[in-house]
């Protein structure tokens, strides 16, 4: 986000109505809520948007399962997302359904827009279409030429009339601005996969549908009442109808986007088709783009089959909802997938905020209480402690350029490192001692040290943890707004003479898990499945004491690949993890051993051939879905890899 800008608009996704709201759509939106709050903190004019998806074969098909009409079913579960999202207090300006009457005029004007501009044309499309993912694929794409790359499910062969958006001649104005604008897309890494797949060739992309009738009708300019639109051309346009486009467009002011949050899931959409078709409509590009990771629970994946899915207002209700926001921004690098299990947010708890925050808090009251009847004046605090005050302001000085370049685990981070001070201090000075000599200025100086100290944290605090630092402030007998953010923030002044209110304590300790743990996972279950992957390895190593026919060997699926992220695997000496793409909607998470073969400079955008259907394998902890082929011998292993370069997700035979 850029610390500049007057005008901030923030928005999430819009989520898609066939599911009840899970712990990945509360981490989304509570960033939201945090880059919302802090920007209005900051007294920047902020518009904050989320909402609901709502049209679609999948909506359709599900209404009808249940007996409701498409509206029925999509007002019901667009009413759990709008509710979760108030009871969590989240501070958005606008809630948008894409069953509005205005956004369907917005999404009718610029599709006309388009049209008359002639990047939409008429023709016939065919293809492997997911109707779990809304989404066409290639054949190459496929998995065993059948089930869908994304999901797993079935495709089926879709022949219809459709309008198609002529998304290949944006390819170079695509590429341009990526590559004039840096932090396009957040983190950086994430930027590098879309660079290559716009450079591996762009599709025309279809976007109408006559197969169902639950969506945006066409503008009646075209006479087309068989066709509607493709879903994602419908909720891209979210982002601008939601401030008046092809209405009143009272709010269009607040454009371009600050910042778009999304998954890594649906990047591409983003950081593709949405630019693409706002070039067409002649107007601004967001500023960011930012995808965060994937949570598992405990180190696997969540699956209602497990009942391992998080319940964020489950959680929430358990351990507090300040506390549970403290715990999604803090646990993971923004950007990476981050693992949710009760151990870590109770350890978070009790040492972050317990010992950490409220134990400072405590003490302020204690010592002001015992000592000086509630009463805290910074008259000397620069004169026995400028030492610590100036460490303190000097990191406060630079810390929201985390908030800027999205690194908000790195921004709560220097937030304690704050609080550090403030603890050591005390330690350092035994204002107890002071007392006891004498040297009550020394020992109110100090008092008044770890006050400014926690005033200040709280206020940059306030837009993770609104609740809590507001009784902070509360004690401290001052408001969180504007005015104390210039004074005590921008101003690095100190505050007035105050009273100390006693307040309960903030974060009680919590001895034991609160909610009840999925069951236990069937070990026998797992070993058969390990023993299944081995199993698969087997065959596709064409051991030659394994001798297997033809068929045996077309069973396995050989595609190429280009990798684009390499991490290294904590507490492994050989494990890589990688992210490879192998021309799907999502790059495949592999793990392989190469490490003491391989920096991670050299794998990164190279190509390599992948074993493309194996059953996704565990190893420690995280998923592998793929296998690098390699050969190795008494002088080492090396990567089998395309002589030339070829097309991503090209098969080998």
């Amino acid at each position: 986000m850029n610390k500049e800008c007057k005008n901030v608009y923030i928005t999430t996704p819009i989520y898609y109505v066939n599911d009840v709201a899970h712990i990945g759509h509360a981490y989304t939106t509570i960033i939201a809520d945090m880059l919302a709050r802090h920007s209005r903190l900051t007294g920047a004019n902020t518009f904050f948007l989320t909402g609901t998806d709502e049209h679609g074969q999948k909506i359709a098909q599900s209404a009808e399962v249940r007996n409701k009409t498409p509206m029925e079913y999509a007002t019901e579960v667009s009413d759990k997302f709008r509710n979760l999202w108030d009871g969590f207090d989240i501070t958005y300006d606008k809630f948008i359904r894409t069953t509005d009457e205005d956004h369907k005029i917005g999404v009718q004007k610029a599709f006309e827009t388009m049209y008359n501009k002639g990047d939409i044309y008429k023709g016939d499309y065919e293809g492997f279409y997911c109707v779990s993912c809304e989404t066409f694929f290639t054949q190459a794409q496929l998995i065993d030429e059948q089930f869908c790359p994304d999901c797993g499910k079935p495709t089926s062969i879709v022949k219809e009339e459709s309008y198609f958006f002529k998304l290949s001649d944006y390819e170079d104005r695509l590429l341009k601005w990526y590559e004039e604008n840096e932090d396009c897309i957040l983190p950086r890494a994430k930027k590098n996969e879309i660079v290559n797949f716009v450079k591996g060739g762009l599709r025309d992309l279809s976007i109408s549908r006559t197969s169902f009738d639950w969506g945006v009708k066409l503008p009646e300019s075209l006479n087309e009442p068989k066709h509607v639109m493709y879903v994602w051309l419908d909720a891209l346009m979210n982002y601008i109808t939601a401030l008046g486009y092809g209405k009143d467009e009272e709010n269009m002011f607040q454009w371009p986007a600050s910042v778009h949050l999304v998954g890594k899931d649906i990047l591409r959409f983003h950081a593709i088709y949405w630019p693409a078709f706002l070039m067409s409509l002649d107007l601004p590009l967001p500023k960011h783009i930012a995808a965060h990771g994937w949570w598992t629970r405990d180190g696997e994946k969540m699956s209602k089959s497990k009942g391992n899915v998080v319940d964020p207002k489950e959680v929430a209700d358990a351990y507090g909802l300040d506390a549970f926001r403290y715990f999604m921004l803090r646990e993971v690098p923004f950007g990476q997938d981050g693992d949710f299990s009760q151990k870590a947010l109770m350890d978070r708890t009790n040492s972050d905020l317990g010992n950490d925050l409220g134990n400072l808090l405590n003490r302020i009251m204690g010592m002001s209480g015992k000592y000086f009847d509630f009463k805290v004046s910074s008259v000397d605090l620069m004169k026995f402690h400028s030492k610590e005050m100036n460490q303190a302001h000097d990191i406060l000085e630079n810390i929201e350029e985390y908030i800027h370049k999205m690194q908000l685990n790195r921004y709560l981070e220097d937030l304690w490192k704050v609080l550090t001070i403030a603890n050591k201090a005390i330690n350092d000075s035994e204002p107890w001692n002071k007392m006891k000599d004498g040297k009550d200025d020394e020992a109110m100086a100090l008092v008044a040290l770890i006050t400014n100290i926690m005033a200040k944290v709280s206020i940059l605090l306030n837009s993770v943890m609104p609740e809590k630092t507001s009784k902070i402030a509360e004690s401290l007998s001052f408001e969180i707004n504007n005015e104390t953010y210039t004074k005590l923030i921008l101003n690095k002044e100190l505050l007035d003479d105050v009273v100390i209110t006693k307040v309960e304590q903030l974060f009680p300790r919590i001895e034991e898990v609160l909610l009840e743990t999925a069951p236990e996972v069937d070990r026998t279950k797992a070993e058969a499945e390990k023993k299944e992957v081995k199993e698969v390895i087997k065959i596709a190593s064409l051991e030659e004491d394994n001798l297997i026919t033809i068929d045996k060997f077309f069973e396995t699926s050989l595609k190429v690949g280009i990798i684009l992220e390499v991490e290294e695997v904590k507490k492994s000496k050989k494990l890589y993890k990688m992210q490879v793409d192998l021309g799907e909607e999502r790059p495949r998470q592999i793990l392989a051993g190469i490490k003491e073969y391989y920096t991670a400079e050299e794998l990164v955008g190279t190509q390599v051939c992948v074993v493309a259907n194996l059953k996704p394998a565990k190893l420690m902890g995280m998923i592998s879905e793929g296998m690098l082929m390699a050969a190795k011998d008494e002088n080492g292993l090396c990567l089998i890899r395309p002589e030339k370069t070829r097309a991503i997700g090209t098969k080998i035979s």
